[in-house]
């Protein structure tokens, strides 16, 4: 009648840790570039400021991304219930006699 659920897989523990690291190596190698340039005070601030302006913007975006994913899927989920509930109910052979 309808297609199953899709399973919904946990992240390794393996992967968690390499996203973390990954991470951390990045913005670490980004600021430690920021702080050598051989530029002034103000310039190596702005960088900075838009390092950390991307960061945040990048980690809003994802939320908001997964939290649409997570809305589309229970959406499909309830509609998906209805029209099971009304398969069930519905018995073909029932005369509607007024």
């Amino acid at each position: 009648m309808t297609a199953p659920a899709p399973s919904h897989t946990p992240t390794t523990a393996a992967f968690y840790v390499q996203a973390v690291l990954s991470f951390g190596l990045s913005l670490t190698a980004v600021g430690i570039g920021v702080v050598f340039l051989p530029v002034d005070g103000w310039v190596r601030a702005f960088l900075g400021i838009a390092m950390l302006y991307t960061v945040t913007s990048a980690f809003t975006l994802a939320k908001v991304l997964r939290d649409r994913q997570e809305d589309s899927y229970i959406t499909s989920r309830v509609d998906r219930a209805r029209l099971d509930k009304l398969l069930t109910e519905h018995d073909p052979y029932k005369l509607d006699v007024a």
